[in-house]
Order: C-alpha cells, then structure tokens, then sequence
C-alpha cells in the first residue's frame, strides 16, 4: 500500500506546473505558491497523523508490558512456574517484540517526503528571497516608510496585517549588509534590537544584532556611536575576538577624527553618538527624489488652472461604426502633453481571459541596453511580461480592434499585446517608451513607438500609480480603464516629457497590458505637422 501511495505522489508530481524562477516578479505566479505551501502542509498533517498512530500503539505496548514485569520480576520462579507464563515469555521475545522492532522502525514520512522533494521543484531560490527583501527595502524607501511600521504590518490599504519576527528583521539587515548597503544594515539591525529589548523570543541575540550594527554604523561615519554599540557588544559577550579588534580600530579612527578637526568639540560627538536616523549615502540616486515623490502624492503639479482645461465626453472616434451605440467614457487627465483615460475600457470577463492566457508564459521582463541594444533584465525594472498576438484567443484580438477603433490608429504595425504582472515592490524606474537610438535597425520597418495605450487590470490598494517626473503627473490604476498618450510630436521628434515609471506597487498585485503604436501605417491617421513640435 505505501508503494503504491508512493508512486500514486510521483505520477502527479509529474504534472505539477514548473514556475519558472524570480517569483518575486511576479505576484500573480507567485500566488500558485500559496497552494504548494497548502498542499505540503496537509501532507504534513498526515504524517504527524501516521505518526501519533505508530506512537499509540508503540505506548499501549509499553504499557501492557511495563504491568507484565512488574509481577513476573517479583517472583520470577513462581512466575515461570506457570508453564502459560512460560511460553508467553518465549512467544514475545522470539516473535512480538520482532513486531514491536517493525513497528518503531516503520517509515512514516516516506509519503510526506516524496510530496516535499516533488514539490521543492517549485520553491523559491536564494535569488527570490534576496529580491523580495530588497524589494521591501525599496518599498521602505520610496514611500518613506519606518522600520517599525512595516514590521508591525501597518500599510495603508493591507487587508492581512503580517508582522515581521526579530530573526526577519535580522535576515534582512543581513541581505542589505552582504550587498554593502549600510544604510539598511542600520535600519533593520536597530529594529531586531528594538524587539529583542521588547522581550520578543528569539534565537538571534543582541550581540550578534550589535555586532552587524556597530560595523555598519563605522561604515556610516558615525566613529563615536560606533564605539559606544561595540563597548555594548563586549559588555554582552566579553569573549568576542572581532568586537575588540574593531573596538581598538574604531578608537583610533575617532580620534584622528577629532585631532583632524578641532573646531569640534566633545559635545558635539557625544550628541552624534546618539543619533540613529542616517541619510542614504553619496551615492544615492539623487534624481529619483522627483519620482519617489509624485509615487507618494507628493509634487503634483495640478493646478486649478490648468484643471479648468480638462473635461469628460463621450469618445465615438468621429462616429466609428462599433462607437455610435457604444461610446467610451473619455477623460482627460492632462492638458499638455495630452494623456487621457478611457473608462469601462475592458470588461471584468476580458481581464480574466487575458490574465488566464498570460500566467502560464509570463516571463521576466526586460529591457534594451542603451550602449548595445541587447535585451536583458534589469534592477529597475521589476516584473513579469507576456506577448499575446491575436492568434491566441478571440479576446485578445477583439481588444486590439478595440485599441484601434478608439485611437483611429492602423494596428497592423503595432506590437503585439503586452501583459505584465508586477511582483513584490514592482516598479519600472523613469524611461522613455520610444527609442533613443539613431541608427536603430528595429524601426527601419515598422518606425519609432508613435504612442501607448496602457489598460489597467486590476485596482491597486496602495502604490502602482503611473507618474510623469518632467511636468508631476500621476496617473493611478483603476480596474478596466486604459490610459492613451502620444510619445513623438507630428514631426516624429520624440517627446521627452513622456517620461514616465510605474511606482512600485507597495500592497497589491498590479496587471496591466499595453500596446505600442508604431509609426507606419500612420501617416493618412496622424500626419505630419509644420514644425518640430507640433
């Protein structure tokens, strides 16, 4: 019967789905872990069950037999005078305790571990756990958030309130401080050590919490607190080798800090040992402050002025054939550049098929390499992507036509529809949508990307807007509307203020899929204006 248990596990672990790696790209493929993880623990749930069968019987056993010593031990000749007790005695030591010896050595977990090693084909690598912490980490960033709100769950708009531990706080100040970013070092190692103050059991310790802190803090230029965390340190565990070797270093380094500055004095450094809040270092990207602020609602530059040039209408494309009974809701969301939205642009069935058709090919998404024109993955761009021709079902052909009847634009030489899914702190940093590169061999048929029309699949609950840092536009998803911009002007001059980022999505799974518009096949639809920027 286990046999065949065994091989009744591997023939359906023939079928299960192979997720492809980077699962932190994708929410949507990542959510197929959620039943892996079930199905283990009902696995698990039956070997403890197994388990505490063997072990029932293993104590009814022990009982039984401890009875059964008791008397023959206190008067072992009068017992075997007996000639039953005899041959019982014979009987269970040649044949039951043979049984009892099966019986403890029967493998229980044989089931549980065959699902488990079927299954870990599955798993997450060290590569989806470092970048669903980084990801937290730049979510922490961007949307300024404190090492204590996100270890408590406090989010904004979180349905599940999920805590983080003191070993996860030390795991991802460990992550930051194995890619040399101290900064995060600092943040999360002061936060394990806040909890564990707070009594939170644990197996990390505080020295071994101080010990990455102390460095960290060194390596942040703060000398003096750097020396105080490491007396700290000795003070907990007298017996660690490195923390005085760093402990005579960082005293030296304090002291020719001060000797090569003496307008300061000792004050001033005993107040900077009490400093725990720190600035991202030098090489921090300064001009991603105007992104990460129009992400946060910060910095919109929406005047009142400027929104009395902004209207709604019904959009029938000069009384399209399939808009005359069905007009879409047309919004403007900007004057200049035009970007405006179209409401009740997909329905809740069309989003489905798409997103049904999309998951099982959806892939990292990647980027052209400005210097050699080379697809590849890229940290700034944090999702998962697939291409849909109309060939793949009558849905996605059915949209595109819908894509042209609204912009009037030929879609013959448009690219197939995108689908993304973003994963844990999703985003796609600012970037142009058309190319850049003079001599590109990719537009010599099909021309520069004219114009992109954006659909929205899902409601995010916090984070995923779409913002443009050159004029402060941020545009946020609402579920099945779409979004429509141009990127070059008449002339077919790319327009650099349509540069534009997808904010990382703090809580939520965004989906969204675009069409790029080219140029050919354009010019009776759009045609060329008088002067460059027309």
């Amino acid at each position: 019967m286990k046999h065949w248990a065994l091989f009744l596990l591997l023939a359906i672990g023939c079928y299960v789905w192979q997720i492809e790696a980077e699962f932190f790209t994708s929410i949507g493929q990542m959510t197929d872990l959620i039943y892996v993880e079930k199905d283990l623990v009902k696995s698990l749930k039956e070997y403890i069950k197994a388990e505490e069968s063997k072990l029932t019987e293993i104590k009814s056993w022990a009982e039984k037999l401890d009875q059964l010593t008791h008397n023959s031990t206190s008067d072992p000749e009068g017992y075997l005078g007996h000639p039953v007790n005899a041959y019982k005695l014979m009987k269970r030591l040649n044949t039951d305790w043979l049984k009892l010896e099966s019986l403890v050595l029967q493998q229980t977990s044989d089931v549980f571990i065959a699902n488990l090693s079927i299954q870990r084909e599955n798993f997450p690598t060290d590569e989806d756990e470092s970048g669903a912490a980084k990801a937290l980490l730049r979510l922490q960033d961007t949307y300024r958030l404190d090492s204590e709100s996100i270890s408590k769950g406090r989010l904004p708009g979180a349905q599940h309130v999920s805590t983080l531990s003191v070993e996860d706080c030390f795991e991802l100040g460990k992550i930051a401080y194995s890619d040399g970013d101290y900064y995060h070092t600092v943040l999360w190692m002061q936060q394990t050590l806040k909890q564990l103050e707070e009594g939170e059991a644990s197996p990390v310790t505080q020295a071994e919490a101080l010990d990455y802190l102390s460095y960290s803090v060194y390596q942040m230029g703060d000398m003096h607190r750097a020396v105080d965390l490491t007396k700290r340190l000795i003070a907990i565990d007298p017996t660690h080798v490195r923390a005085k070797t760093n402990l005579h270093y960082f005293k030296k380094s304090l002291e020719e800090e001060v000797k090569s500055d003496q307008t300061r004095d000792e004050e001033f450094y005993q107040s900077q040992s009490k400093k725990e809040v720190y600035m991202q270092p030098e090489n921090y990207l300064t001009e991603r402050d105007s992104y990460e602020a129009l992400c946060r609602g910060e910095g919109i530059k929406m005047t009142t002025r400027r929104q009395r040039k902004l209207f709604c209408r019904y959009h029938n494309n000069n009384k399209h054939p399939r808009l005359i009974i069905a007009p879409l809701k047309e919004e403007d969301e900007w004057d200049s550049p035009r970007i405006v939205r179209y409401h009740e642009m997909l329905s809740d069935a069309e989003i489905e098929k798409i997103k049904e058709i999309a998951k099982p090919v959806l892939a990292r998404a990647t980027v052209r390499d400005p210097k050699t024109g080379v697809l590849t993955v890229a940290n700034y761009r944090v999702s998962k992507s697939a291409w849909l021709g109309d060939d793949e079902d009558p849905v996605v052909s059915r949209v595109n036509q819908r894509i042209g009847d609204v912009t009037g634009l030929e879609m013959e030489t448009a690219e197939l529809l995108q689908v993304a899914n973003y994963g844990v702190g999703g985003q796609y940093e600012p970037h142009f949508d058309f190319s850049r590169r003079p001599f590109d061999s990719s537009l010599a048929t099909l021309g520069n990307r004219l114009a992109t029309f954006l659909n929205y699949m899902s409601d995010v609950p916090a984070g995923g807007a779409t913002v443009f840092p050159d004029f402060g536009a941020a545009i946020y998803p609402k579920k099945g509307t779409a979004v429509f911009w141009y990127n070059l002007f008449k002339s077919g001059e790319g327009d650099y203020r349509t540069r534009h980022a997808a904010c990382p999505v703090l809580v939520g799974s965004k989906w969204v899929s675009n069409k790029w518009i080219h140029e050919r096949g354009q010019e009776f639809k759009r045609p060329c204006g008088l002067t460059e920027v027309d």
